[in-house]
């Protein structure tokens, strides 16, 4: 492996669907006597007759890159892209279908909340096991368990079992121990996510200062593109188990975006469309319109869409709320109507959406219908994430022609022009 920290050489884990493992006797007994009688399979699972055949899935699908000792490299894809299932492959968790793994050093993971924690041990018990499982001595973790609890900021409860820790504080501890215990590689899957804003920099920070001073190598996954610029000097994109891209880190968001398949329709069915949990489905969008042949706008043009709306009754005190989201899935902010009527059968409910102040990228909506009660206690009747994509593209970036708006400086809000007077 020469220098090599981590080499993932032609990777492939394929998974059966379905139910695989029949090995109790007890259950082999059941089958057959199902079979002898012609009854259904007692042991079947729900919806498994469909995978009888052996179908497979590829969770990764020949995968092959080298991480060099103190890269720090992000991971990014849709859900169901492989990312998970690589971090378990490199920390040993589970193993390749074929291919191989190479790693150059010990390995500290943090793949979910709590890996590695037994819930019955204290939070200092947790830190000694978690370091003899990296190979450490006792002498060794008695040397950082001071750094390790006060970077924790869970001192109070060092000495309470885990099982009673809220999954802030899981998080806190299990990566002040990752972090602190002696390992050459850092595995870290969306574990910051659950922490609070002040901590996420606190991590970042310290990641940042130990892969240069001490040349660790960190592979990070995450939803969150804002914390892979601030982390990440590359990056690895997955998309239905195949790596599509292994380089620059704003090459490889642009390609996480493309790769999301959020293509435009002028007129959408929105009927048979994923809803949000917790709607009362009282007034449903069916269709959304818009008006132009394509969805790419300057920040002085509107949006102008159709809705049609359908409900069984009249249906009063009804407004549509729109949040807005950059397609990496960062929120930028809500807008909402004023308060219409609803009436039995198919509504067509024309809307135009303001994009000003819109800096130059990708966007889509989540959509919803919101009603008022007499109690002016807001129902939502219907929400549909991920809908409507447009891409705001101006032709100038504050009077000047030619220059490009940079998000990842700058941000998704492009501010109207400062005033000067002179005095």
């Amino acid at each position: 492996m020469d220098e090599s920290m981590i080499l993932v050489d032609h990777i492939t884990k394929e998974y059966i669907l379905g139910q695989i493992g029949r090995t109790t006797l007890r259950d082999e007994l059941q089958r057959l006597g199902a079979r002898i009688r012609h009854r259904e399979d007692p042991t079947q699972k729900i919806g498994a007759q469909q995978y009888e055949r052996g179908d497979t899935f590829f969770a990764l699908d020949d995968v092959s890159f080298e991480l060099k000792a103190g890269e720090r490299v992000g991971i990014i894809g849709r859900n169901g892209a492989g990312k998970s299932t690589l971090l378990k492959l490199i920390s040993r968790v589970t193993v390749p279908s074929s291919g191989m793994i190479g790693l150059n050093g010990r390995v500290a993971s943090m793949l979910e909340i709590g890996t590695g924690f037994h819930p019955e041990l204290t939070g200092r018990e947790n830190i000694y096991m978690n370091g003899a499982i990296l190979g450490m001595r006792k002498k060794e973790i008695d040397e950082k368990l001071e750094d390790i609890i006060e970077f924790s900021e869970c001192r109070q409860f060092i000495d309470t079992p885990v099982k009673r820790y809220s999954s802030g504080m899981y998080v806190k501890l299990a990566f002040a121990v990752a972090a602190h215990l002696d390992s050459e590689i850092m595995v870290m899957d969306e574990v910051l996510a659950v922490g609070d804003m002040a901590f996420q920099k606190k991590c970042l920070d310290k990641m940042n200062d130990v892969s240069r001073s001490q040349s660790r190598t960190i592979l990070y996954v995450s939803h969150n593109m804002n914390t892979i610029r601030q982390l990440c000097k590359r990056c690895i994109v997955l998309d239905q188990g195949k790596l599509i891209y292994d380089g620059d880190v704003e090459e490889g968001i642009r390609q996480y975006m493309d790769a999301g398949g959020m293509s435009f329709d002028k007129k959408m069915d929105l009927i048979s469309v994923p809803r949000l949990k917790g709607i009362s489905r009282r007034i449903l969008f069916v269709s959304a319109e818009i008006h132009r042949d394509n969805n790419v706008y300057t920040s002085h043009e509107p949006m102008d869409i159709v809705f049609s709306l359908k409900a069984e009754n009249v249906q009063e005190n009804v407004r549509f709320m729109m949040i807005l989201f950059y397609q990496d899935g960062t929120r930028i902010g809500k807008t909402e109507s004023g308060e219409f009527t609803v009436q039995p059968g198919i509504n067509m409910v024309s809307v135009s959406v303001p994009n000003k102040g819109l800096a130059d990228g990708a966007y889509y909506y989540e959509i919803s219908i919101l009603q008022r009660s007499r109690s002016f206690a807001r129902e939502k009747c219907d929400c549909i994430p991920n809908v409507i994509p447009f891409v705001i593209n101006n032709t100038e970036v504050f009077g000047v022609k030619g220059e490009m708006w940079k998000s990842n400086y700058w941000g998704h809000i492009m501010m109207d022009p400062i005033q000067v007077t002179s005095q």
